[in-house]
């Protein structure tokens, strides 16, 4: 019995599908750390971004000469990760945060002001003269 020249071409092109399939899982098996810490790092960025806006929504409801305290503006502060982190569990059940979660969100926080400070300490020294 001779076979149709289309089943041999059928059979080494899944052959090559397979080949490709295999080098793609090998390729996704050695990077997969670099996949995993990309996507905490995505993850991160998307709770702060959140975050940023939550705080920056109740702080501006705030009319101006508000008598504020420390103790308030915390309150607001840890209000504001619990909805960012809320938003971000979205469609899964929310009865635990994971404490990865809100040490990005500090990392986040803290880069964030040493950020403002390097602007506005090059804003003043190109006001000085300096740069």
């Amino acid at each position: 019995m001779t076979y149709p020249d289309e089943m041999f071409e059928e059979a080494e092109r899944r052959e090559k599908e397979n080949q490709v399939l295999q080098i793609a899982m090998d390729v996704m098996k050695k990077h997969d750390k670099a996949f995993k810490e990309l996507a905490r790092i995505e993850r991160a960025e998307r709770i702060l971004e959140r975050y940023n806006m939550f705080y920056n929504t109740e702080v501006s409801g705030l009319t101006w000469g508000t008598h504020i305290t420390p103790e308030f503006q915390q309150a607001m502060a840890l209000e504001c990760m619990l909805d960012a982190l809320r938003c971000e569990n979205l469609n899964h059940e929310f009865d635990s945060i994971p404490t990865a979660d809100i040490n990005d969100l500090i990392v986040g926080l803290y880069q964030q002001g040493k950020d403002y400070l390097k602007r506005v300490q090059e804003f003043k020294d190109s006001a000085d003269g300096v740069a």
